[in-house]
C-alpha cells in the first residue's frame, strides 16, 4: 500500500496532463486555432476577428490551450502575442504533443481560415506603410539609435565574402532603403536588384547608385512578399532590418526562399529580442526582435538550413544578429 501510495500523485499529475490534451484537443476550434498558429503568432483581438467571435470566448479557448501546454504568450511591447507550444521533452506525453502538432500541419487551411488570416497581414502591413509614408525625405532619425548601418557593415560583408558563391552571380537585396549597402553589394557580384515596395525610398536608392557609378545595378518597385516569376534566381539574396517591419515573418522566409537559386543563402540582418516598445511608435516596428531559435525554426520550415551566425555588442540596449541560411543544393538520382 506505502508503493501505491508514492506512486499514485505521480500517476495523478500525468493522467491530469493528459486529461488537459485531450480536453484542449477536443473542440474543433481550438485545433483550428492551432492550426491558424503554426508560423505565426496573433494577439487575441487577432484571433477573435481571424475567428469572428467575442473576446471573452476566445480568450477562454486560449487559456485551455494554454493550460494544456499548447499554447504560450511572447510580450510585445504592451500586446501580447499568443504562439504554439513546443513539446516539452521532458514531459511523458510529448510525443502526443508532437503527433497532435505534426497530424494538424499535414491538413491544408480552408481558403476561408487563410483569407482571414491574409486580412490580419493586411492590416499589418498597411500599418507599416503608414508609418513609412511620413517619412518621404528619409528613414526616421531614431533608426540609428537601434541599428546605424555602420555597426553591422563590416562583419556582415565578411560574412558574404566567405561564402562559396559563383563566380558570376546576382545578388538580390531586400528593402534595400536609401540603398547604402547597394554600392558593397555591386562590387562583389556581377549583378544587383534592390527591391522595394517603397517608391520614395527606392528613387534615393536609384539616386544613390547613379551617384557611384553603379551600372550593375537595378532598383525594382516591387513587393518581395508576392510572387515574382519574372524575376531570376539569386545565389545571394540580403534583408538588413527589414523583417521586423513585416507582417507574417515566417511567410517572409518562404517568400525569400522562392528568390534564392539552389545552393545559393540568404542572409539576415536582425535586432535580437528586445523589450523597448517605443519603436513601434517612433521607428514603424511591427516585431520587437527575434530568438534565433525562432528564425533557425521558419527558415527550417522554409526549406533552408542554419548556418554561420554572428552577433554584435550592445548600443542603446539593442543587439544586432546576422544569421546565413542555405538553400539545399538539388540532387539528381542516377539510374542503375
Amino acid at each position: 500500500m506505502t508503493q501505491i501510495a508514492q506512486l499514485a500523485p505521480l500517476h495523478s499529475s500525468q493522467t491530469d496532463q493528459l486529461a488537459a490534451l485531450c480536453k484542449a484537443a477536443g473542440d474543433v476550434l481550438r485545433l483550428d486555432i492551432l492550426r491558424a498558429l503554426r508560423n505565426d503568432s496573433f494577439g487575441v483581438l487577432e484571433l477573435a476577428q481571424i475567428f469572428t467571435m467575442r473576446q471573452s470566448g476566445m480568450s477562454h479557448h486560449l487559456k485551455v490551450l494554454a493550460n494544456a501546454g499548447l499554447v504560450s504568450t511572447r510580450r510585445e511591447g504592451n500586446s501580447i502575442f499568443y504562439r504554439r507550444s513546443l513539446p516539452d521533452t521532458t514531459s511523458h506525453w510529448s510525443n502526443v504533443h508532437e503527433a497532435l502538432l505534426g497530424g494538424l500541419d499535414e491538413l491544408p487551411l480552408s481558403a476561408a481560415l487563410q483569407n482571414s488570416i491574409g486580412i490580419i497581414h493586411g492590416q499589418r502591413a498597411e500599418m507599416s506603410r503608414q508609418f513609412f509614408a511620413r517619412f518621404a525625405d528619409g528613414t526616421p532619425a531614431q533608426q540609428d539609435l537601434i541599428a546605424h548601418f555602420g555597426l553591422y557593415r563590416e562583419p556582415l560583408l565578411a560574412l558574404i565574402d566567405g561564402l562559396r558563391l559563383p563566380a558570376q552571380g546576382l545578388a538580390i537585396e531586400v528593402g534595400p532603403g536609401e540603398g547604402g549597402f547597394l554600392p558593397d553589394l555591386a562590387s562583389r557580384f556581377d549583378r544587383v536588384i534592390g527591391m522595394d515596395n517603397a517608391p520614395s525610398m527606392l528613387d534615393r536608392a536609384r539616386q544613390q547608385c547613379t551617384d557611384a557609378g553603379l551600372g550593375n545595378v537595378e532598383c525594382l518597385l516591387a513587393d518581395a512578399l508576392a510572387s515574382q516569376p519574372s524575376l531570376p534566381l539569386a545565389d545571394c539574396v540580403v534583408c538588413n532590418m527589414v523583417l521586423h517591419h513585416m507582417p507574417a515573418p515566417a511567410e517572409a522566409l518562404k517568400r525569400f526562399t522562392h528568390l534564392i537559386e539552389p545552393g545559393g543563402s540568404l542572409i539576415l540582418t536582425e535586432l535580437c529580442s528586445h523589450d523597448q516598445s517605443w519603436v513601434r511608435d517612433t521607428c514603424g516596428d511591427l516585431w520587437l526582435g527575434f530568438d534565433q531559435d525562432d528564425l533557425n525554426r521558419w527558415a527550417v520550415d522554409a526549406g533552408l538550413t542554419p548556418g554561420g551566425s554572428l552577433y554584435i555588442g550592445l548600443r542603446n540596449g539593442f543587439q544586432i544578429q546576422v544569421q546565413q541560411y542555405s538553400k539545399p543544393e538539388l540532387t539528381t538520382r542516377g539510374t542503375a
